[in-house]
């Protein structure tokens, strides 16, 4: 029970940073210097004992990894999830309703998604769960950082999730159009389904 208290935590917090960052239009690098930095720090508070997901697709990748059991796998989903809609109920209340954007371009944010969530997923499978950076301190930096410089770089272009807890948030925070989420569980799924597949070829003998 704890692990699931801990991811719903950790994801509850990171969607309400984007919520009170992104409703109210927080000027040029705020937003994303405080998603990454909260997932920085909430990465740091719960790695130990969850592994700190906060994120379905890292989930998944952690799964095909073999570092997360079957049986844990869709709780640790159901309480990112419930952590999201819960953040997005307190970040309405707190600031209002978002604007969402005009419909994407849907080749341009399957692919900008996709390449994110790749490499946040594969970032996590090399910091967090390698044998050879096993013990390290910066885990939970890079984590951030990878979110952070995905926020930068394609925020424009997809919305910048990298995330199904995130993607669901963020249309009842009013940030997205429910006719796009499909967008972002297709190419947030597999990226981490990608990144796995990477990570265990590359590391056959990291079991």
């Amino acid at each position: 029970m704890k692990k699931f208290i801990v991811e719903f935590i950790g994801t509850f917090f990171l969607v309400l940073t984007i919520g009170l960052t992104v409703i109210p239009g927080s000027a040029g690098v705020i937003a994303p210097l405080a998603i990454g930095s909260v997932l920085m720090v909430m990465v740091y508070a719960g790695g130990h004992i969850s592994g700190a997901h906060y994120n379905p697709a890292v989930t998944l990748a952690v799964l095909m990894r073999g570092k997360c059991s079957i049986a844990d796998a869709p709780v640790y989903m159901i309480a990112q999830i419930a952590g999201a809609a819960a953040a997005a109920c307190i970040a309405q209340f707190l600031v209002g309703s978002g604007t969402a954007s005009d419909t994407l371009d849907v080749t341009k944010s399957l692919i900008a998604e996709f390449l994110f969530t790749f490499a946040l997923a594969y970032v996590v499978l090399n910091v967090a769960t390698a044998k050879g950076t096993s013990g390290n301190s910066f885990y939970g930096l890079a984590i951030g950082f990878i979110v952070m410089v995905g926020a930068f770089s394609v925020g424009g272009i997809s919305g910048g999730a990298f995330n199904p807890a995130v993607a669901i948030g963020a249309p009842l925070m009013g940030l997205m159009n429910w006719s796009n989420i499909w967008i972002h569980l297709v190419a947030d799924f597999a990226g981490g389904v990608v990144a796995a597949l990477v990570f265990n070829m590359l590391n056959p003998d990291d079991k």
